[in-house]
């Protein structure tokens, strides 16, 4: 699964689009180096605009009692045109799925009619469904260097207490096309797994994030926990909750441990 940082960013997120921008060119060397490999790209705009945000903004000057401030807006519809745009120049590279981790209204049916018009109709959708305004993405956005510039992404991310609008959001991304659903973050949000899988029965990606990882590391190195088992553990309690897929930074020496 591939995150793009580019060298440059801008306020239209041009670098994620770019024929070759960071995710086209990994792309194309991947296939051509190691072309059984499964390609997963992460569709978004965070990494590439000067903001941090994963949409377009718009700012607008207003007045107050306090004096002049400024409102500023993430553009939902707008926004779509240049998902779609990124997701199809990932397609067009070779990846073999794409994962639209964004959360605006209505980007898996954009994201699906965009491929669809460029001949990639049996590339797979991932979609980021259920996806939270998440305390647990901090060590990640420090190293990609995503973190917004102004206030939050709790506007169009989910809010860590309901449990009734990320099922409302998975069905919204099934019926718009999505062919495979994720819930992220995956350990704080094992009912939401259970919850999903039960209720929709689609493919279900379940996503351990950055401090997921960085927690089980810091206790292991401090000789508090057994790195390999509570990590074993962990990703266990995911596949029971019926996660299909697991996406985890340990991943290669999970698969490492579950061979020995």
């Amino acid at each position: 699964m591939l995150f793009g940082i580019p060298d440059k960013k801008d306020a239209k997120a041009s670098g994620a689009y770019a024929k070759n921008g960071i995710v086209q060119q990994t792309v194309r060397l991947l296939k051509k180096e190691v072309p059984s490999l499964l390609v997963i790209t992460d569709v978004c705009l965070c990494e590439y605009m000067e903001h941090g945000h994963c949409g377009i903004v718009e700012v607008e000057a207003t007045s107050t009692a306090r004096g002049a401030r400024a409102l500023r807006r993430i553009l939902n519809d707008p926004t779509l045109k240049l998902l779609a745009r990124t997701a199809a120049s990932h397609a067009e590279a070779g990846a073999d799925i794409v994962a639209p981790s964004d959360m605006m209204d209505g980007r898996v049916r954009a994201i699906r009619a965009e491929l669809d018009k460029n001949g990639f109709i049996d590339t797979p959708i991932m979609s980021y469904a259920a996806k939270f305004a998440s305390a647990f993405y901090g060590p990640f956005r420090e190293a990609a260097g995503s973190m917004p510039k102004f206030g939050d992404r709790r506007s169009y991310q989910m809010d860590a207490a309901n449990a009734n609008e990320a099922l409302r959001e998975v069905a919204l991304d099934i019926q718009e096309g999505a062919d495979i659903v994720m819930v992220k973050p995956a350990l704080a949000y094992l009912d939401l797994i259970y919850r999903v899988k039960t209720e929709f029965g689609y493919p279900t990606a379940a996503y351990a994030v950055s401090a997921e990882y960085a927690m089980i590391k810091a206790a292991a190195a401090r000789g508090r926990i057994d790195e390999r088992a509570v990590t074993l553990e962990c990703l266990l309690a995911m596949r029971r909750a019926g996660a299909d897929i697991l996406i985890t930074y340990a991943a290669t020496d999970a698969a490492k441990w579950m061979k020995a």
